[in-house]
């Protein structure tokens, strides 16, 4: 097993262990999130990862695999509280996507970067030539995964601590029927989400 290897299965595997918030905002919102989970909500730092094609990424990785919608549910908790005002065509969440590198189209490159880097890559969110594994390795390294704790402090904690006023909280079964209406969510997560409706609406 190579050290890249290591590092992707010490993070993201087995899975669900990735937890991928996308986003085709340049890296200015993004890179404000990035920030705001490390310094207003206390999370270890996801990597960033240019998408191959249009747009940043951010990979969040737990100790431990969540169950889809409870993940779903973080990744748009996340959302809520930092890309509000983005339109919703424009955010995508996944719960194990291909990990990078790979190419995701010829001579571009879906890759890790580092956050002093990322805004290079704001007109074209790729590589042009296959990143070293090294150096993915290196960057992944100095990550860590959150704890069961950490997701549950993040949803337990107001969308939008800035405002006066704080919005009702959404009832697990708006949520649900939410994801499964959102073409912007992959549709194996849709398909999971309406299993897990069906599911309340037997109880």
């Amino acid at each position: 097993m190579s050290r890249l290897q290591a590092e992707q299965q010490r993070l993201y595997e087995p899975g669900p262990r990735a937890l991928v918030l996308s986003a085709t905002t340049g890296w200015d919102r993004l890179g404000a999130l990035w920030q705001g989970v490390q310094a207003g909500l206390a999370l270890p730092a996801p990597a960033i990862a240019v998408s191959g094609s249009a747009g940043y990424q951010l990979w969040f990785s737990t100790a431990e695999p969540l169950a889809q919608a409870r993940a779903l549910e973080f990744l748009d908790a996340l959302r809520q509280r930092y890309l509000a005002d983005v339109p919703r065509d424009r955010v995508s969440m996944t719960i194990g996507p291909p990990l990078p590198p790979f190419e995701a189209a010829p001579d571009q490159w879906s890759a890790f970067v580092a956050s002093d880097l990322a805004a290079l890559f704001s007109d074209e969110p790729w590589l042009d030539i296959p990143p070293g594994a090294e150096a993915q390795a290196e960057l992944l390294s100095r990550l860590k995964s959150m704890k069961t704790e950490d997701v549950e402090r993040v949803l337990a904690a107001p969308a939008a601590p800035a405002a006066n006023t704080q919005a009702p909280q959404q009832d697990p079964r708006s949520f649900l029927l939410a994801v499964m209406n959102d073409p912007a969510v992959a549709m194996h997560l849709r398909i999971e989400a309406a299993k897990a409706l069906l599911a309340q609406q037997r109880q």
